[in-house]
Formats: structure tokens, sequence, C-alpha cells
């Protein structure tokens, strides 16, 4: 019962700060969408803009790096807003926006192994990989549930909370502990959606396993 409590306010916390952060954005969502943005370009400009952060990571200029990260998350939460605002709301735009985000952070932990990889931190950059197959995990398992009729919206670490914690290393120059942190997190976070998604789904009968099929 205490578990479930903790997933259920940090759920409620998340839910208000999308909520306050959405009522904020409105304003310039409706500004774009006078000038005829569409919510599929503004994330390809968030994806654009990740690229550029990557491009600093890779050359050690992390404080721009992290500067550039934020706005470039704020864009991810901007074309949802926009979305909503202008009608324009699709199963296509969720596709893209959601392939977009796994994209960018492949791009940018990549090219977090690879400073780690340059200044000899051989162990740091095997490090990054687990953080990045963290990360991606955490999404498959939410889509994977959903996908089957389930529900997953619960978990330590969402993609927002990502952003802002490497956002903090890169800014005040800790990466190498943020890196760490989200590895082990992430993987806290993967555990917590599997035993979620367990509760929900009863198992599969045995005459269906055989025809279940291969992950």
């Amino acid at each position: 019962m205490r578990y479930e409590s903790i997933e259920s306010g940090l759920y409620q916390a998340r839910e208000w700060a999308r909520d306050v952060l959405e009522k904020m954005a409105a304003p310039l969502a409706r500004l774009l969408a006078r000038l005829k943005v569409t919510p599929n370009q503004v994330s390809t400009a968030g994806f654009a803009l990740n690229v550029v952060a990557a491009m600093c990571i890779a050359t050690n200029d992390l404080a721009l790096a992290g500067v550039i990260y934020i706005v470039a998350g704020g864009l991810d939460l901007m074309d949802g807003t926009l979305a909503r605002v202008t009608g324009r709301a699709t199963k296509f735009g969720a596709f893209f926006d959601s392939t977009v985000d796994r994209i960018s952070e492949g791009v940018v932990f990549a090219a977090i192994t690879y400073r780690f990889a340059i200044d000899g931190e051989s162990v740091l950059a095997a490090v990054v990989v687990l953080a990045l197959l963290g990360s991606l995990l955490v999404s498959y398992v939410r889509a994977r549930a959903e996908g089957l009729g389930g529900k997953c919206k619960v978990g330590l670490l969402t993609r927002a909370e990502r952003v802002i914690l490497l956002t903090l290393g890169l800014l005040f120059g800790l990466l190498a502990h943020t890196i760490v942190l989200l590895a082990v997190l992430t993987a806290v976070t993967v555990a917590q959606r599997i035993y979620y998604v367990a509760k929900q789904f009863d198992p599969l009968p045995k005459r269906d396993e055989a025809a279940s099929e291969p992950s």
C-alpha cells in the first residue's frame, strides 16, 4: 500500500507540473499557431537543437550544451501543447514525437560516450551505454504495455526528469556523476514499470504460450 501511495503521489505531482508548464506555454503556442508553425515542425526543431547540444558536448562545451539541451526539452513540451491548441493532435504526430525523442536521446548519449572515450574514461563510456539502454527501456516498457491494453505511467524517472537531471549535470560540470545516477535510476524505473505491469496482466495460459509473439 505504501509503495502504491508513493507511485500515486509521484504521478499526481508530475501531472500537476505538466499542467502548469502547459498553461505557461499556451500563449507561445497560440503565437506559433498564428504563424502557421506545425507541431511536427516544432518536434523537428527540437531534434535539431539536440544535435547542436550533442556537438557542444563532443567539443567539451558542456555549459552551452546544457542551455541548448533544456531549450530543446522545452520544444518537446511545446509540440504537444501546440497540437492541442490548434486541434492538430494526431496519431502520427504522437508517433513522430516519440520517435524523434528516442533519436535525440541516442544522439546526445552518443556524444557523451565520445567525450568520455576521448578523455580516456572507458568505464564511464560503458556506463553511458547502460544509461541509454535504461532510458530506451523506460519508454519501451510503457509503449509495449499500452500496446497490450495496459497502463504504465508510473516510474521514478520519465523523460522529463531525465532531461532536467542531464541538464543540471551539464550546467554544473557533474556529467560523470549524472550519467552514473541516470544508469541507476533508469534501471530502477524499468523495474518499477515491469512490476506495475505484472500486477495488471495474468500469466499467459499454457495453450497460448507457443503462439505468443517473440520479443
